[in-house]
């Protein structure tokens, strides 16, 4: 396939950019597929199925909500996980001299 590229506009070059980078994504989930079946063939040979061989892998499935860390001494109900953004009692509470082991639960 001989394709002149300095023969084309930087639009149909634009183009044939977005072109093959949707082929690529293709081609990945197409090969992503078929390497899933081949394994799942090749664990069904020896009368196991995927997931049991790999029990770590969830399909599917999230966690619970991550369990509290820091409860706000002012009002017991809320609470912070410590993940993600913090909370705006946080930084009420540290901008008043708390440190953040004081609220710990």
């Amino acid at each position: 396939m001989g394709i002149n590229l300095s023969a084309m506009s930087r639009k149909e070059l634009l183009e044939l950019q977005s072109n093959v980078d949707a082929a690529l994504k293709d081609a990945e989930q197409r090969e992503r597929r078929e390497a899933l079946e081949a394994a799942e063939k090749a664990a069904a040979e020896f009368g196991f199925s995927l997931a049991e061989l790999s029990p770590e892998v969830k399909k599917g499935r999230k966690t619970g909500k991550a369990a509290a860390k820091y409860r706000n001494p002012a009002n017991p109900e809320q609470t912070w996980s410590g993940r993600g953004r913090k909370p705006q009692w946080i930084h009420d509470a540290m901008t008043s001299g708390a440190d953040i082991s004081d609220l710990e639960v």
